[in-house]
């Protein structure tokens, strides 16, 4: 039990502890991504949901540690991490994050600890397979791409040391998105939520749509205002959306 429980201090950022909390949300984030991109999410849900934002190695406190670019793997482990945790979990994954998020879903399904809810972000069903390549890209080329996807705007202006770190992190996250390959042929319990921004240049409104087929329970398609990381202009209406995803399923 002290090792489960360790190895959920290593992958868990509790910011706001919430000892009231009627369930727990648990954010994975995107490709180049680390937890403190939910900050302030977990600030802004209440005292009766608390955010666990993952952090995947390789970033910020776990800098030093290998990178995974197996998206299986790391929901092995994030499922791991999981288990000392009581009470009902809902997913919350943002682009690469939420593939990892269906993962970890599968897995807690097959503990017999199903997920209460999944919600995917800016990221096309698992059954949509394309090749993307990122990862192949010089560094200039995958700067481009972080540019377009406008959602690290301050790595563009780091300076030569700081980019160097950050480059094989990204490199590695689309690595292990480009590798990933659905393996799941029957639907989830969980219910899923998914949202879109309306010009995302990585992802249509069609593919997202798609999680559909994921879940043999209901199935909602949110469409926002803006691009890949449309989250930043609409904080409100999307922590909205979530209070009133999650709260037919806390607990009582």
């Amino acid at each position: 039990m002290k090792a489960t429980v360790m190895c959920s201090q290593q992958w868990i950022r509790r910011y706001h502890p919430k000892p009231e909390r009627r369930i727990t949300l648990v954010a994975l984030p995107h490709a180049g991504g680390s937890a403190s991109y939910f900050h302030p999410l977990s600030a802004a849900l209440g005292d009766d949901v608390e955010v666990l934002a993952v952090q995947y190695p390789g970033r910020q406190d776990r800098r030093h540690e290998a990178l995974v670019e197996d998206v299986g793997e790391l929901a092995d482990r994030i499922t791991r991490a999981l288990l000392p945790w009581a009470g009902p979990i809902a997913l919350f994954g943002h682009s690469m994050g939420a593939t990892v998020a269906y993962e970890v879903a599968q897995r807690l399904k097959e503990e017999g600890s199903p997920a209460s809810a999944l919600i995917v972000s800016a990221r096309r069903a698992p059954s949509v397979v394309r090749a993307d390549g990122f990862h192949e890209l010089d560094d200039d080329a995958l700067l481009e791409e972080v540019r377009v996807l406008g959602g690290s705007d301050d790595a563009l202006a780091l300076d030569e040391e700081l980019i160097r770190l950050t480059l094989p992190v990204l490199r590695s996250d689309f690595r292990a998105v480009a590798s990933y390959r659905c393996t799941r042929t029957e639907p989830l319990p969980t219910p899923i939520t998914a949202l879109v921004g309306t010009a995302d240049p990585r992802v249509t409104v069609s593919e997202v749509g798609q999680w559909r087929r994921h879940t043999e329970g209901d199935f909602s398609l949110h469409v926002f205002d803006g691009g890949h990381f449309y989250l930043a202009d609409h904080r409100s209406a999307v922590t909205g959306l979530l209070r009133d995803v999650l709260t037919p399923h806390m607990s009582r």
